[in-house]
């Protein structure tokens, strides 16, 4: 039996592993501010194309999102999102229990246009009751998208342009980003974000950390005392070197990047057995997700062989499952599953 539920079910990195473990007897300050995390900044700025900026470290996604979106908001304001975006529907109300509305718009393949975003806000100043109304104050999406898809940078360019058309904030969740990065698919970059963006994150959780992000605000101070939200978020790690530890050793070599793209090579050897073997793929994801529908029997030969993530259903009653490869999916356990077929 094969596992493919998601990219998070093995632990972490070895290279990480061997760092904690040589490093465990060390005594560092807490809360980020020791010479691991120092270097891990540094790095990821680099990386950005960053001279200047900020870069915190928070423990997980569901925090990361959570801290941001408060922190960018003013208490009248909501978050415009994809209807389909995570922190629309896999957060358990996370953005609404900090007092926030996700404001939700239909899109495409997962992604927000620009110009579905444009109408709304046009719409939303037009309306004589606006007042009375959660007023639109910052933009999320997410790099890959929930259905593993990508926005390209001429779509990002125009989406960045309309947030500061209206003058709010663009937050890129890049709680995949890894993967993104990697795929041949992509014309976007670091640099990209780091321009476009006014924040986004770099996965840690799903991309060989054992956990943790790192948000990255390129116009340092645009979040005035982040640290105390990330606080009172419960986003803070008092032994924060484990999550400096972590960054740097995945932005050392390129390990980041090489890691992901082992996953969405598998992920696209998977994608094409399933296509060749009769299957219908349903979301053509070019990053490390695989999305299946099945009928009937096809649901019931495929939970003989392995295990994966129920996504939806179709209109016509099957079953769209995801499978997810990760950073340490191993080459010869897609080769049973595609054997297996």
């Amino acid at each position: 039996m094969q596992h493919f539920d998601c990219d998070y079910m093995e632990g972490a990195h070895p290279l990480i592993l061997e760092a904690l473990v040589r490093t465990n007897m060390e005594k560092s300050v807490g809360y980020g501010v020791d010479e691991y995390c120092a270097s891990a900044r540094r790095k990821i700025l680099a990386a950005c194309g960053l001279e200047d900026g900020e870069v915190h470290l928070l423990v997980g996604g569901t925090q990361t999102n959570a801290t941001v979106i408060k922190g960018l908001l003013r208490p009248y304001e909501g978050v415009i999102a994809a209807t389909t975006g995570h922190v629309a529907l896999h957060e358990a109300g996370a953005i609404e229990a900090s007092g926030h509305k996700v404001l939700t718009i239909p899109g495409c393949d997962g992604k927000l246009t620009a110009e579905a975003i444009d109408n709304y806000i046009t719409a939303f100043r037009a309306d004589e009751a606006w007042d009375h109304m959660v007023w639109p104050g910052m933009v999320y999406i997410s790099q890959p998208t929930e259905y593993g898809t990508l926005y390209s940078l001429a779509e990002l360019e125009a989406i960045s342009a309309v947030c500061r058309k209206w003058e709010m904030p663009l937050f890129v969740d890049g709680a995949r980003l890894g993967y993104a990065l990697a795929s041949p698919a992509t014309d976007v970059t670091l640099k990209d974000l780091a321009r476009l963006a006014d924040v986004f994150y770099i996965g840690g959780t799903k991309c060989g950390a054992m956990f943790g992000e790192a948000v990255v605000i390129p116009r340092k101070g645009l979040i005035p005392h982040f640290f105390t939200t990330i606080k009172q978020q419960g986003a803070l790690l008092a032994k924060g070197r484990m999550l400096g530890i972590q960054f740097d050793v995945l932005f050392t070599d390129n390990l980041y990047i090489d890691i992901a793209r082992h996953a969405v090579e598998l992920a696209t050897r998977l994608r094409e057995a399933f296509r060749d073997k009769g299957y219908e793929i349903f979301a053509e994801a070019p990053t490390n997700q695989v999305f299946v529908a099945l009928s009937a029997e096809q649901e019931a030969h495929l939970r003989t062989l392995t295990t994966f993530s129920e996504w939806e259903r179709t209109a016509d009653g099957r079953l769209v499952v995801r499978l997810a490869t990760s950073w340490a999916t191993r080459t010869e356990d897609v080769e049973e599953l595609i054997n297996a077929l």
